[in-house]
């Protein structure tokens, strides 16, 4: 196909013009799943935002198993800790070291049912793993707080990384409350509480309170995305145009 254009024509041929063309989609595509997400992005923020300031939420027995509802709010809840049976997740990272995140048993006063608070971070041996670190906590009555978050994610999760080990405290890769519930033999809620860091009897804690990639780094992403895609059709363009003499 030729298109004369003054002095010159545009001719596209079949062969480059298909690349161009799947090129140039895929490239207006990268684009704009950027701006999707960065969309997503601010409405994650803002529900964060919106959640963290509705005030206290008292953990009971009766409140609704549902982190949808409850993701981001900040509860207090009373019992005691179950300190003879407590959770090492595997593979965590901070400041470049390898160590775990320590899930303890928080069975609510009154109740046989239990919350896993998060107490922070504690590095790994590194001369030996199968020396874990001392987790000991008060198991007299209190009152905890902290933010209510899903558990921590993992890349892959690995068929039977799920199951805890047999000893105490109990090492697992990922988190399935419904499985480590069996394990302690009393029923757990399907979320983490990550303990304040003003409270005692806790480790290292770092917990995040946006996400990773704001919605402005996206936007940036999306603008070069966009770039290339005007780029190439510049070059698409120089490569088709021919003088009439040629």
């Amino acid at each position: 196909m030729i298109i004369k254009v003054g002095s010159r024509s545009l001719e596209l041929k079949i062969a480059p013009t298909i690349v161009y063309l799947c090129l140039l989609s895929l490239l207006l595509s990268l684009g704009a799943w950027q701006l999707r997400r960065s969309d997503e992005k601010r409405t994650f923020i803002k529900l964060e935002e919106q959640r963290m300031s509705s005030g206290t939420l008292h953990l009971s027995a009766h409140t609704e198993d549902d982190l949808s509802v409850l993701k981001y709010r900040h509860a207090t809840v009373t019992g005691r800790y179950d300190s003879a049976h407590q959770f090492l997740i595997d593979n965590q990272i901070s400041d470049g070291k390898p160590g775990y995140y320590v899930l303890t048993p928080f069975i609510l006063q009154g109740e046989t049912r239990a919350v896993l608070v998060n107490r922070g971070w504690v590095p790994l041996n590194n001369k030996d793993r199968s020396i874990l670190p001392d987790l000991s906590v008060d198991e007299q009555q209190t009152t905890v707080s902290g933010r209510i978050n899903s558990f921590p994610s993992v890349g892959i999760k690995l068929s039977g990384a799920e199951i805890p080990t047999d000893s105490w405290p109990s090492v697992v890769q990922w988190v399935d409350s419904d499985v480590l519930a069996k394990k302690l033999g009393y029923p757990l809620f399907s979320f983490q509480i990550e303990l304040d860091n003003n409270l005692s009897g806790g480790f290292k804690r770092e917990w995040r309170t946006t996400t990773i990639m704001s919605p402005e780094q996206h936007v940036g992403y999306a603008v070069q995305w966009f770039g290339l895609a005007l780029t190439l059709t510049f070059i698409f363009i120089w490569y088709s145009f021919k003088r009439d003499n040629e």
